[in-house]
């Protein structure tokens, strides 16, 4: 193949849609202010009851994000990698090129930056899993719209179908003990783990603190995946589904489609998340009682993707408009940095909470948390401004153009 072919060269920045970016800088800010609570304190203390000594303000920090943010935002930039998708696809195949070997190699370039980030950086890397999940897209390339929804559906339901299961088999078991389920002992090693994650976080250098981290990618974070994957799938193909409708292409032909996204999100998503918030909030894990779970998970299956479709459509919608267009603009080299920013809030977090930077690990609440999260965002915006007027591509985007298209392209603008 040709590489100096249209249909190997990566897309161009007249060539993008303006409105895509600004979802991808939205998505970028609701990414770190749930990935705050991960990065300042140990996973195992997500399945434990909440410490009595938790200041209110703290409380009501965490539940505002368990309300509006988790769950919605990775859906969100889900969706808009299946879109990019369809948008990549359709472009190459305009031109007569190989689509699926190039996206291959994209995924495995992909995969190549997500095992650094998660092995080098920040346990809680979601890159490896869009890598791997990826490669199930080119099974749906050619499927039409109406049955994109279809798998949306489906693929929605079975981790909540799987949740009902497990937690209905535990709750009525006879035999409870036939089948290991020591709550007292899972408590137990959840502390155990939990003050073995505070130590080492707050106080190791980077050789300690990787070995750690490398240990929960593999005890933990895979295991995760695995419930994730669905839903992952689920937004890409959503994505894909818009794609195909050429949705953000014209937003002013969708506008009663966004009208009617907005209003029936808002509905099913901000009811679902206050049963979920509320439910998961009060509730631990590890000693649930199966009503509460089940309310909760049916609220998180519901409510997370029509509440990040409603904060789709209202960026649509506000984009129609000739001020607010202008101000959600200010997003969008933000979302055109989408890579590098993602990464360098994993950098500018582990220094501040980690024992070879600041050493705040534990010592930061939710609150402050979110004030964390509004800074470092804000400094995001006046810094992508100015790179993407001065450079062609984002540092760690240039590298995976490079590598996926095995050819240089100019970095830096000129004049």
């Amino acid at each position: 193949m040709n590489v100096s072919s249209p249909s190997t060269t990566p897309t161009q920045q007249t060539d993008r849609i303006p409105i895509v970016d600004v979802l991808r800088g939205f998505a970028l800010f609701g990414i770190l202010f749930v990935n705050m609570l991960t990065f300042s304190r140990p996973f195992e203390t997500f399945s434990l009851p909440i410490d009595p000594a938790t200041p209110w303000f703290d409380r009501a920090a965490e539940w505002l994000i368990l309300f509006l943010g988790e769950g919605k935002f990775y859906a969100m930039f889900s969706m808009l990698f299946g879109l990019g998708f369809v948008l990549q696809m359709a472009r190459i195949q305009s031109h007569d090129g190989s689509f699926a070997p190039l996206y291959r190699r994209r995924l495995c370039v992909l995969l190549s930056i997500g095992i650094l980030h998660a092995f080098l950086l920040w346990v809680g890397d979601i890159l490896i899993l869009y890598a791997f999940v990826g490669f199930l897209l080119l099974l749906f390339r050619k499927a039409k719209p109406r049955k994109l929804l279809v798998w949306v559906m489906i693929l929605n339901i079975l981790p909540l179908t799987f949740i009902v299961g497990l937690t209905m088999l535990v709750e009525f078991n006879t035999s409870i003990s036939q089948i290991g389920y020591d709550k007292i002992q899972i408590i137990a090693d959840l502390r155990t783990d939990a003050a073995r994650a505070y130590h080492v976080y707050a106080n190791g250098n980077f050789a300690e603190i990787t070995l750690h981290r490398i240990n929960e990618f593999f005890s933990m974070v895979i295991a995760s995946y695995l419930i994730m994957g669905f839903n992952v799938m689920a937004m890409f193909l959503l994505g894909v589904y818009f794609g195909k409708r050429e949705v953000f292409r014209n937003l002013d032909a969708n506008r009663n489609l966004f009208q009617k996204l907005l209003a029936w999100g808002l509905l099913i998503g901000l009811s679902g998340s206050v049963l979920y918030a509320s439910l998961i909030h009060s509730t631990s894990h590890t000693k649930p009682t199966w009503p509460a779970l089940l309310l909760s998970s049916f609220g998180h299956a519901l409510g997370a993707p029509f509440l990040m479709l409603a904060y789709v459509s209202a960026l649509c919608l506000l984009a129609l408009s000739p001020s607010w267009d202008k101000r959600i603009a200010v997003l969008a080299p933000v979302g055109q940095m989408a890579l590098t920013n993602y990464l360098a809030q994993s950098v500018v977090c582990t220094l501040v909470f980690y024992g070879y930077g600041l050493g705040l690990y534990g010592k930061m609440g939710s609150g402050m948390g979110i004030c964390l999260t509004i800074v470092i965002f804000l400094l995001q915006i006046p810094f992508s401004h100015w790179w993407m007027k001065n450079f062609h591509y984002e540092p760690i985007e240039w590298l995976w153009r490079t590598l996926t298209y095995r050819k240089f392209h100019p970095f830096k603008r000129l004049g």
